[in-house]
């Protein structure tokens, strides 16, 4: 039998969906997946090279330093200096991560025993959640309302019993519904951790997509004293699958989480982090282009919300479209199985983010211009051919 944590969680919602997908494309029914947050973009060529070259040195290929080459710390701390005017020490404040999905485990493993409680959002990243129930913590659901412009309640939040509650996950700009940071959120956000000795760890990797104004949590008065920052190469850098994130913290934070690091990894590839030195200084000329293509993907996106009635608010940032369903669908699974089954197109449904997800479907722009006409058409052929029955 497996252990009793492994019962607590279930395979990933995309692990299972894309078998099914990849079922059906074996059959040749070429589904068009607009489901998953996988950059389509290539990092910049500076970025490339810089692979490539420290690939092909003999040394690069050995263990590396648990807490990362200097140059990639150096880079990371001038990198948030640059664009959201935080200062961080790089030899203490900066804990490389092979991707940031990987830190939420070991930010989970340092701060929390079994039977603490975790405050996590509705909706949200699935993770926070499933790493909580894999460390036995107890998770305590903050609701965000679009009413409330996706934000936490801390009113609400506080009714419950916060005396064991050791941190608190939040991911603004957020995923799935696109709500921005801003400077009055982070700042509640830093007072509320204070007031109840709770870590605030804000998930920060989509700042820089479709949004003119990237901020960190860090960048508040006091917020390192509470805070950590989980930063990622993934969606800013267009590199999802090259692993390559990173945590920010204070000196004794970063620490318990490099003590949980290093007995579980053997550090970042060499190569990675001299390539992602050259991607963090990417211009911001680079980024600009990047968030062209993305709002043309946008358009297109909205066109496909249109065609579906669903709503959505335009101010979104990031690399997705949030949309609410018509009533006159029981649930969002009924909306997306049609979709998929009769349009062959793959949109995610709300529901996989949280009860408060359920009435809601969320459109990813990881896939070019053409091939979100191309789902438009099928999806309004499908349509047609539903009514015309």
């Amino acid at each position: 039998m497996p252990a009793n944590r492994v019962m607590q969680v279930k395979e990933y919602y995309f692990s299972r969906k894309l078998k099914e997908v990849a079922q059906m494309n074996a059959r040749g029914l070429d589904v068009i997946n607009l489901g998953v947050g996988s950059p389509d973009l290539s990092p910049s060529k500076s970025t490339l090279e810089a692979l490539y070259n420290d690939s092909i040195q003999k040394e690069a290929n050995g263990y590396q330093p648990y807490i990362g080459i200097p140059e990639f710390r150096k880079a990371y701390s001038e990198w948030y200096k640059r664009w959201y005017n935080v200062e961080l020490n790089p030899n203490t404040e900066v804990q490389p991560l092979i991707g940031s999905k990987e830190g939420i485990l070991h930010i989970t493993l340092a701060f929390v025993n079994p039977g603490d409680k975790v405050l996590v959002p509705d909706p949200g990243y699935p993770t926070y959640s499933s790493v909580s129930n894999l460390a036995e913590a107890e998770i305590i659901k903050y609701d965000l309302k679009e009413g409330n412009n996706w934000y936490p309640d801390f009113e609400q939040i506080e009714k419950n019993d916060l005396s064991d509650v050791k941190l608190m996950w939040v991911n603004y700009p957020h995923m799935p519904t696109g709500a921005p940071a801003t400077e009055e959120l982070f700042k509640k956000l830093v007072e509320f951790g204070k007031k109840h000795n709770i870590v605030i760890v804000n998930d920060n990797p989509y700042s820089f997509i479709l949004n003119d104004k990237p901020l960190s949590i860090l960048s508040i008065e006091g917020a390192k004293d509470i805070c950590i920052e989980l930063n990622s190469m993934s969606k800013s850098h267009n590199m999802p699958g090259w692993r390559i994130g990173i945590a920010c913290s204070n000196e004794t934070f970063i620490q318990w989480i490099l003590r949980v690091k290093s007995n579980i990894d053997s550090g970042v590839y060499r190569p990675l982090q001299k390539a992602a030195v050259e991607a963090l200084n990417n211009s911001s000329e680079w980024h600009a282009h990047n968030n062209e293509i993305y709002r043309q993907r946008r358009i297109k996106a909205e066109e496909i919300m249109n065609l579906l009635n669903c709503k959505f608010d335009k101010n979104q940032k990031g690399l997705f479209l949030w949309g609410r369903i018509p009533e006159r669908y029981e649930n969002v699974e009924q909306l997306t199985e049609e979709i998929l089954h009769n349009a062959r197109v793959f949109i995610t449904p709300g529901s996989i983010f949280g009860k408060n997800g359920e009435r809601y479907i969320r459109i990813s722009l990881c896939a070019p211009e053409t091939t979100l006409e191309k789902a438009y058409k099928r999806i309004a052929k499908s349509i047609e051919n539903v009514e015309c029955a």
